[in-house]
């Protein structure tokens, strides 16, 4: 009989599985609270909570929108150089086909 390694790990799983429903079953409400916010009704720790947790929205949001604002910068830059280089070479070839120079070849 051959115990490979996928025995150990099925036995492991079904291991955390299994502590994981016991807590789930076994807890109360309370015990899934943090002693300061459970049963209080509104304390400076939960309007702390909430302008922590406004905060880091807020700086989530500013990373986000420069990230984006990035990205829209490098398009138009990249626009506007397509731009120019076929402005120059437009010039290019309105200075070749000008009357009265001859074609060199």
């Amino acid at each position: 009989m051959t115990c490979g390694r996928t025995g150990f790990r099925s036995a492991g799983v079904f291991r955390v599985a299994a502590t994981a429903a016991a807590v789930l079953a076994g807890g109360s409400s309370s015990a899934l609270a943090c002693p300061m916010c459970f049963g209080a009704e509104e304390t400076s720790m939960i309007d702390g909570t909430k302008l922590g947790v406004l905060a880091m929205l807020g700086v989530t949001l500013a990373v986000q929108g420069a990230f984006a604002g990035f990205f829209v910068y490098l398009r138009r830059r990249a626009r506007r150089m397509a731009e120019v280089e076929l402005d120059a070479e437009w010039a290019e070839l309105q200075r070749g086909s000008a009357p009265g120079r001859r074609a060199e070849g």
